[in-house]
Formats: C-alpha cells, sequence, structure tokens
C-alpha cells in the first residue's frame, strides 16, 4: 500500500529464485495477502486465531514442533508450487494452520457468521465454498487441505496404526533453540542457586 516495494518483488518464481539467486522469494510470498481489504483482514484473522490456538493447545511447551510443523508445511508448499503455478502460498498456510486445529479438535462446533453450525473438521470446506462465492480461485484452498492433511496424517494418524511410526521427527537442532532443557530431577543446586541464595550469616551455634 505505501510502494516501497511491489509484489513483483515478492512473488514466487522458480527462476529468479534459482537461476537468478533471488532466494527471498521463498519466504516472502508467504508474507504477501494482497491489498487491504475484506479478504487481507479475513486472512489476518483467520492466521492470528488459528495460530494461536494451535501454539496454545495441541503445541503448548513444544514451540520445537510447532516452528517444524511450520518448515515442513513451507517446504511441501513451495514443492507443490513448481506445479500448481501459485505465485503466493500465505493463504494456502493459514489453510493448513486451520485445517490441523480442525482435525485436533473434531467436536468443537463452529458457528460460521450465525449461518451454519457445523463440526471443527469441516471448517476448512466451509472456507474453500466461501472463497469460492467470492470468486477466488480454490486451488490454494485445496493445497492448504492437501498440505494440512498430509503432516496431520503424518503426524497423527499414522503412529497409531499397526505398524506404523513416526516419520516426522523434529529435528535436535530445533529443539535446542526453542526448547527448554527439562530439569535434571538428580540436580543439586548450588547455594547461590537455592530459594535465599547464600545463606548468610548462618553458622554453627556456639556450643552446640
Amino acid at each position: 500500500q505505501l510502494e516501497l516495494i511491489t509484489p513483483f518483488q515478492l512473488y514466487f518464481n522458480p527462476e529468479l529464485i534459482f537461476k537468478h539467486f533471488q532466494v527471498w522469494r521463498l519466504i516472502t510470498n508467504y508474507l504477501f495477502f494482497g491489498p487491504v481489504g475484506f479478504n487481507f483482514l479475513f486472512n489476518m484473522i483467520f492466521l492470528y486465531r488459528y495460530c494461536r490456538m494451535l501454539e496454545e493447545g495441541s503445541f503448548r511447551g513444544r514451540t520445537a514442533d510447532f516452528v517444524f510443523m511450520f518448515l515442513f508445511g513451507g517446504f511441501l508448499m513451495t514443492l507443490f508450487g513448481l506445479f500448481v503455478n501459485l505465485v503466493f502460498l500465505g493463504q494456502a498456510f493459514t489453510i493448513m494452520l486451520v485445517y490441523v486445529w480442525s482435525r485436533r479438535n473434531p467436536y468443537v462446533r463452529m458457528n460460521f457468521f450465525g449461518l451454519l453450525i457445523f463440526q471443527a473438521p469441516f471448517l476448512p470446506w466451509v472456507l474453500m465454498g466461501f472463497s469460492l462465492l467470492l470468486g477466488n480461485s480454490i486451488i490454494v484452498d485445496l493445497l492448504g487441505i492437501a498440505v494440512g492433511h498430509i503432516y496431520f496424517f503424518l503426524e497423527d494418524v499414522f503412529p497409531n496404526q499397526p505398524g506404523g511410526g513416526r516419520l516426522l521427527r523434529t529435528p535436535s537442532v530445533l529443539k535446542a533453540i526453542f526448547d527448554t532443557p527439562e530439569e535434571d530431577p538428580n540436580y543439586n543446586p548450588l547455594p547461590e542457586e537455592r530459594p535465599g541464595g547464600f545463606a548468610w550469616g548462618e553458622g554453627q551455634r556456639l556450643g552446640g
């Protein structure tokens, strides 16, 4: 809106990324949601709401896993973006977050603008239908749903299947950066680390 930069400097273009080394486009294409308007505000509200609910809900105390979901989803969307000819993937990323939250909260009842009442797992599809009514392409929504489903299946479904296992493992480097280390129950703190610090003035009683 301020015309400091243009969408042409931000959009996803594999040729400019890999041949002209404009690697920032791998990130900036997720940050543009169009001009300020209804669609922009709609995406901002849903991005904030469901990102926050995931972080405070199923990812509570698991910051590294939360970051890994972002990286995994972004990688898949970028990979699929090579074939579906999409230039901005921010909306698809929002739908991915909505999908993961909705599948992890299947019994939550939703009220969409007071018009529809449904269970949470139907929310991504309702949003896709609403996007279609607004004249937007549903390819973006389908991409977000597909990536969200892949993550949900690999993280929540497949490990619990007979013969299944956990294929997605958060790299230890992310855990070292984002997760606080667990306290060792056998650790004996130094005097200055104990409540009250040093026991200044405490000593043996004379004649004791």
